[in-house]
């Protein structure tokens, strides 16, 4: 039973460094990428700052993949936070829904899409 415990392991860890790539192709072949839940509130309106701002984005709705909960235990790792929305533009983490309502209404978002 030891074997068995052994090789579960090795392939979540190949499992996970696949996940950590998806995530990193996916925030760099789009300049905006939103990981959500398509029930939840903060995700709406993250994708309607979008919206609003008329900018296209990738969403990514983990509640609907089968592999969900990998994505979003892989990009807690790599940002330091579970929650959802999770945002990237341009490759980079910028938060979540309020956080990116907030960089909407100080100015500061739209620059950050230009280029």
């Amino acid at each position: 039973m030891g074997l068995l415990a052994t090789k579960a392991r090795t392939a979540t860890m190949a499992s996970s460094a696949e996940i950590k790539q998806f995530i990193k192709d996916a925030v760099s072949k789009d300049k905006v990428v939103v990981f959500s839940k398509s029930y939840c509130p903060y995700c709406t309106l993250a994708k309607d700052v979008f919206a609003k701002v008329k900018q296209p984005i990738t969403v990514i709705e983990l509640n609907e993949r089968d592999d969900g909960s990998v994505i979003q235990e892989n990009l807690a790792e790599l940002t330091g936070f579970r929650t959802v929305p999770q945002v990237f533009i341009n490759g980079n983490c910028v938060g979540g829904g309020s956080d990116v309502k907030a960089l909407l209404d100080s100015g500061k978002l739209e620059p950050m899409l230009i280029g």
